[in-house]
């Protein structure tokens, strides 16, 4: 992935395409700074957290952006998201998410709440950078408090 990135940064350097470039080299920054500041190997998994990071900040963002009627503002970060979510696996439907889910519940057996951190432990690797995190956590939540 991080050669794509690379790959994708010099191709936008030749064909002039300056919103793109920025925010390709921004992806790039972010991985290099993730790299040297946690002495993490550069892999994929590095770079999908560092751009699941980015496009969760862009969709605060956008939030924000749309109270203050910033239509400009709306724009730019709708591009910056599109370029982002072309690096990510692709998502994962709701559908996908339960099946997975089924699977982890029938082998933890989670008792309740207090079992939320080892669902979670086993969810992650499989879902992580393919869907919104937050929507799963809520999921497992409401299920084991039933």
């Amino acid at each position: 992935m991080y050669e794509q990135i690379k790959d994708d940064m010099i191709e936008s350097m030749k064909n002039k395409e300056k919103e793109r470039l920025t925010v390709i080299r921004g992806i790039k920054a972010a991985v290099d700074k993730e790299h040297i500041d946690k002495k993490k190997e550069i892999n994929d998994d590095l770079v999908i957290d560092v751009i699941s990071h980015q496009v969760k900040l862009l969709k605060d963002s956008i939030k924000e952006f749309e109270k203050g009627n910033r239509s400009d503002l709306i724009e730019k970060a709708d591009f910056e998201l599109s370029t982002l979510k072309k690096y990510l696996p692709e998502a994962l439907t709701e559908d996908e998410i339960e099946k997975i889910l089924d699977n982890i519940f029938d082998e933890l057996n989670p008792e309740g709440i207090k079992d939320m951190g080892k669902v979670m432990k086993e969810v992650t690797p499989l879902v992580k950078g393919r869907f919104d995190m937050s929507k799963i956590s809520a999921i497992i939540k409401s299920r084991l408090n039933k």
